[in-house]
C-alpha cells in the first residue's frame, strides 16, 4: 500500500524516527510485529535495495500511521531514507512477525532491550498507556550512553504515567552517568529482580550478539527457556 511520511526527526544521536501516514487505510498488528518498507529511488543503491523490514515502534492505538526508528548507517536504504522529505511517499507492506505483547495480563513482564531493541518496547508500553492494560513491565534497557539512548525522556514519563511500569537504566560508557553502569548479566538480573525471575516472562530485543547472550545470562539466573521470547534485530 502507498504510504506518505508525516514525520521525521531524531530521537537520539545517530537514530531516525520516522512516521507514515497510511493515507486512509486501517491496518491491525500487535505490538512487537514488523513491517516491510521499500523507498523510491533517489540516486543511492548497493546489493541489498531499497526494501527493508522493520519493527513497528507506534502502537496500534495511533490509527492510520506506521512508525519506524532505526539507527543510521551508510547503506543505501538509510542514505535515502534521511534524504526522503516530510510528504514523500513509499510502498508499506501490512506487519507480521510473532514476537508480540502476552495476552494474559496477569504474569508480570520483563523487557530487556539492547539500543535499538527499545522500538518494540515503545510500541507495546504506548498500547498498554493508551489501552489502560493492567500489564506490570519492568524495562532494562541497556545503552553506551545517554546521548545514544531512543526514547530516553519518553520512557521517564511514562514511568510516572504507568503505575505498573518500572524502568531499570544501565549506561556503560558514560563518563558522566550516575546510575548503573553494569552490562547485563545474571547477578544483574538477580539484583534488580530478586530470586523468583521465573515468576516473570522475558522478552528480550537487541542485535543477535546481545540477545544470544541474554539468554544465556537468564538460564545461569534461573529463568526457564520457555519463559525467555528472544526478538534478534540483524542489522539491515
Amino acid at each position: 500500500m502507498r504510504a506518505r511520511i508525516a514525520e521525521k526527526h531524531e530521537v537520539a544521536k545517530g537514530t531516525l524516527l520516522v512516521t507514515f501516514d497510511l493515507l486512509g487505510e486501517h491496518v491491525e498488528f500487535t505490538p512487537g510485529q514488523y513491517f516491510f518498507v521499500t523507498l523510491p529511488d533517489v540516486g543511492h543503491q548497493d546489493e541489498r535495495g531499497l526494501r527493508r523490514h522493520i519493527s513497528v515502534v507506534t502502537a496500534p492505538s495511533e490509527k492510520g500511521v506506521l512508525g519506524l526508528a532505526t539507527r543510521l548507517r551508510d547503506t543505501a536504504f538509510k542514505r535515502t531514507l534521511q534524504e526522503l522529505p516530510v510528504g514523500a511517499e513509499v510502498e508499506v507492506e501490512p506487519p507480521k512477525g510473532r514476537f508480540a505483547l502476552p495476552d494474559d495480563p496477569s504474569r508480570p513482564l520483563v523487557f530487556v532491550a539492547g539500543g535499538i531493541g527499545i522500538t518494540v518496547f515503545r510500541s507495546m508500553l504506548r498500547y498498554i498507556r493508551d489501552e489502560r492494560l493492567p500489564y506490570r513491565v519492568t524495562l532494562i534497557y541497556s545503552n553506551r550512553d545517554r546521548e545514544s539512548t531512543a526514547f530516553l525522556d519518553e520512557l521517564r514519563e511514562l514511568e510516572h504515567e504507568l503505575p505498573g511500569f518500572r524502568l531499570i537504566l544501565t549506561m556503560t560508557q558514560d563518563a558522566g552517568w550516575d546510575g548503573e553502569t553494569r552490562k547485563l548479566d545474571a547477578r544483574f538480573f538477580r539484583d534488580y529482580l530478586g530470586d523468583d525471575l521465573d515468576e516473570s516472562t522475558f522478552l528480550v530485543a537487541g542485535p543477535p550478539p546481545m540477545a544470544e547472550a541474554m539468554g544465556e545470562a537468564l538460564a545461569e539466573a534461573g529463568v526457564d527457556e520457555e519463559h525467555v521470547v528472544v526478538d534478534r534485530f540483524s542489522g539491515y
